[in-house]
């Protein structure tokens, strides 16, 4: 399936290697194994897009540099420039949170996501 040009929903390639990259990334980091780079992009990308599914919109900016980035949740649309509700996390950190291994505000209180704007509050979306 690949988007329309000029969708910000990434590239993923069957149903069947989205579990497989998720839990191939998540084997190798309890192992404290970084993942190769293929598997986690796969991994990042799948979960943004299962986010952009769960909470369609495009008042909030999910980034996970340098894998990806997606809009979701409902709201005002946001079309140019540096939007105003944004969400920011490094890959495992994605990972964790996405899959419910770590949960969403102690993650943001640590310091480990950042978010601006009064809707880059993801919790009721996830785990995903």
């Amino acid at each position: 399936m690949r988007p329309s040009a000029g969708s910000y929903r990434p590239v993923v390639s069957s149903p069947h290697a989205y579990s497989e990259a998720v839990r191939a990334a998540l084997v190798a980091l309890d192992e404290g194994r970084t993942p190769e780079r293929p598997v986690l992009r796969e991994a990042v990308r799948t979960l943004l897009a299962a986010l952009a599914d769960r909470a369609p919109g495009r008042s909030v900016e999910v980034r996970v540099p340098p894998y990806g980035a997606v809009q979701c949740v409902s709201g005002p649309r946001h079309t140019r420039g540096t939007p105003p509700n944004v969400v920011e996390m490094d890959p495992p950190t994605w990972l964790a949170v996405a899959t419910g291994r770590q949960g969403w505000a102690e993650t943001v209180t640590e310091g480990r996501i950042r978010v601006s704007g009064n809707r880059a509050d993801l919790s009721p979306y996830l785990p995903i």
